[in-house]
């Protein structure tokens, strides 16, 4: 594979996966967690109103919601992984420019060789990371 190949192929690739997930993971982060907010908040008002049946079937199931939506947040890590994508997003296009305007620590004569290097190691490292909390048992993940 040559230079301008793995750029294109692989580099340019997985910035763009990165990016995406990371938009992905922040925009289901925030959608959550406003409604998880605005499902609280209308807790204290709708007592105002138990009186009405169907007020505290609502009120009981706005508490439940809440209770799933932070479930959901803390087994999906949303949070969490919109910002490790960004950051390997981030690095992985630093590493890019770093290469292309050949500055320190690429303006050696294997400057693509010490990208490749570099770059898959950052990518290594993220699936590692990734494996390693796959793997664990799942009482060790809720702690993290």
């Amino acid at each position: 594979m040559d230079q301008n190949e793995y750029i294109k192929n692989r580099l340019d690739d997985q910035i763009d996966w990165y990016d995406r997930k990371s938009q992905w993971n922040q925009t289901m982060f925030k959608r959550l967690r406003i409604f998880e907010f605005v499902a609280a908040a209308s807790i204290p008002f709708l007592t105002a109103y138990i009186e009405f049946s169907f007020i505290k079937f609502t009120i009981g199931l706005l508490g439940l919601l809440i209770a799933v939506i932070t479930s959901v947040i803390t087994l999906y890590k949303f949070q969490e992984n919109w910002v490790e994508y960004r950051t390997t997003c981030e690095t992985l296009k630093h590493e890019k420019f770093l290469f292309e305007t050949g500055v320190e620590p690429y303006n050696i004569k294997e400057a693509f060789t010490l990208l490749v290097q570099r770059v898959e190691g950052l990518i290594s490292k993220e699936n590692s990371k990734w494996a390693q909390y796959v793997t664990r048992p799942p009482e060790e993940q809720e702690e993290s």
